[in-house]
């Protein structure tokens, strides 16, 4: 028979826990997004965690972007994205990204691939960007940061206008296609479609 545990540990357990999750709300290993400038948005985006290529492959693939497109990454991050849908598959590409040090180090990566005239990253709060010309947006946010992004899309992309998703769904839309992509390291990721029409 296991051996009970003493009240005193147990009470430190239940104190313990749950302390614990409001230190760390995201996964240990992913960094945290910065805050939003404005004080009504002074909010978290989503943790910075950066898309397996493959997956980033796989979204573009499933957008079915070509040299027509021009292709905007919200929450852009290295802007890897933004670099494999200009220098892949011909796309004019634009990142958003809100952090000084990604917004500037994907800048340069660009630069240093010589991709300037295709791509390019706005050091910008993505809630403020005028998405008219996009004709493929693609989201690795949090549900309630594309949800609040959901009246955006909906009043700026035109008809046609592809969104690709990455594991979290736009709530309220229904999803054209759903692909699940297995990454080289095994973890499973699901993509959504959305076609605005």
């Amino acid at each position: 028979m296991p051996r009970a545990i003493p009240r005193k540990v147990a009470r430190c357990f239940v104190v313990a826990v749950p302390l614990m999750f409001l230190l760390f709300p995201f996964p240990l290993h992913a960094q945290q997004a910065p805050t939003l400038g404005p004080a009504d948005l002074n909010d978290r985006l989503a943790p910075y965690v950066p898309t397996p290529m493959m997956v980033v492959e796989e979204m573009l693939n499933l957008a079915q972007v070509d040299r027509c497109d021009r292709v905007y990454d919200l929450g852009s991050g290295d802007g890897r994205i933004v670099i494999m849908a200009a220098q892949k598959f011909g796309a004019e590409a634009v990142g958003v990204e809100l952090d000084d040090r990604l917004a500037s180090e994907s800048e340069a990566r660009i630069v240093e691939l010589g991709l300037e005239k295709r791509a390019k990253i706005l050091h910008a709060n993505m809630y403020e960007i005028d998405l008219r010309r996009a004709t493929v947006v693609t989201l690795y946010l949090l549900t309630s940061v594309n949800e609040r992004l959901k009246p955006i899309l909906e009043k700026s992309l035109r008809k046609g206008a592809r969104v690709v998703c990455h594991d979290f769904k736009v709530p309220g839309w229904e999803a054209e296609n759903t692909v699940d992509v297995v990454s080289d390291s095994g973890v499973s990721h699901t993509l959504y479609l959305y076609v605005r029409n």
